[in-house]
């Protein structure tokens, strides 16, 4: 017997790479927008989000300016605790997430009689734009992700700056800070999808001695 019906969904994994992607565009809105309430610069709470992007930065390799920082969102691997899944319609998976924060910096004058080097500036504004992402992705609102029937708990496994590379090269004048998101969650299967009882038949049969078995059709549709 085939599946029944058509499988046209998204495994959890997506949901949950894709729904951390959703809350960091929201957030990246809201605190800008509380930032410009309190007068202070909405700038330093931009950020624009990508998903599944390989090399997102690519767009500073003709660009001078330090341009908007970039978060990019992406699934690693999950593995199944079979301890805790069933055989049939829900396995637990523990799985890996990655959020990748990059940042280019510039050359600038400090405010003093010195000058802030790019390649610094670019390591601080990772560090910065990591922070405010790990702060938003740990705040109690974001226990599960918004998931709290599918999520089972999620917590920042690592934390690393480095600096990303192109044909094996490093990028000049940028830095990312990587997140690393161990998350517990559920997977479902497709099940059988039984058919609706309309009607039990029964037969009247005749023992070898003779006794008579009466059975008859019972209608169960009413």
């Amino acid at each position: 017997m085939t599946i029944q019906s058509l499988i046209d969904k998204q495994d959890t994994y997506e949901v949950i790479r894709d729904q951390i992607a959703a809350i960091l565009l929201a957030e990246t809105t809201s605190q800008q927008a509380l930032a410009t309430g309190e007068g202070k610069d909405p700038d330093l709470w931009a950020f624009d989000v990508y998903v599944e992007r390989f090399n997102p930065w690519e767009r500073w390799q003709n660009d001078r300016s330090e341009g908007t920082p970039i978060v990019n969102v992406w699934y690693e691997s999950d593995s199944t605790d079979l301890g805790a899944s069933e055989m049939a319609y829900r396995q637990k998976h523990d799985g890996l997430f990655h959020v990748d924060c990059y940042a280019r910096g510039v050359s600038k004058a400090d405010g003093g009689t010195g000058h802030v080097p790019g390649d610094k500036a670019a390591v601080l504004e990772a560090q910065r734009v990591t922070r405010l992402v790990r702060n938003i992705l740990m705040a109690s609102t974001y226990t599960y992700f918004g998931l709290r029937k599918t999520v089972w708990r999620r917590f920042v496994q690592n934390r690393v700056i480095f600096q990303p590379t192109y044909n094996d090269r490093p990028v000049q004048q940028v830095m990312a800070g990587r997140l690393t998101f161990a998350v517990e969650f559920s997977e479902y299967s497709p099940q059988y999808e039984g058919e609706t009882l309309e009607l039990i038949s029964a037969q009247v049969k005749r023992a070898d001695d003779g006794k008579v078995y009466f059975t008859a059709d019972y209608d169960v549709t009413t």
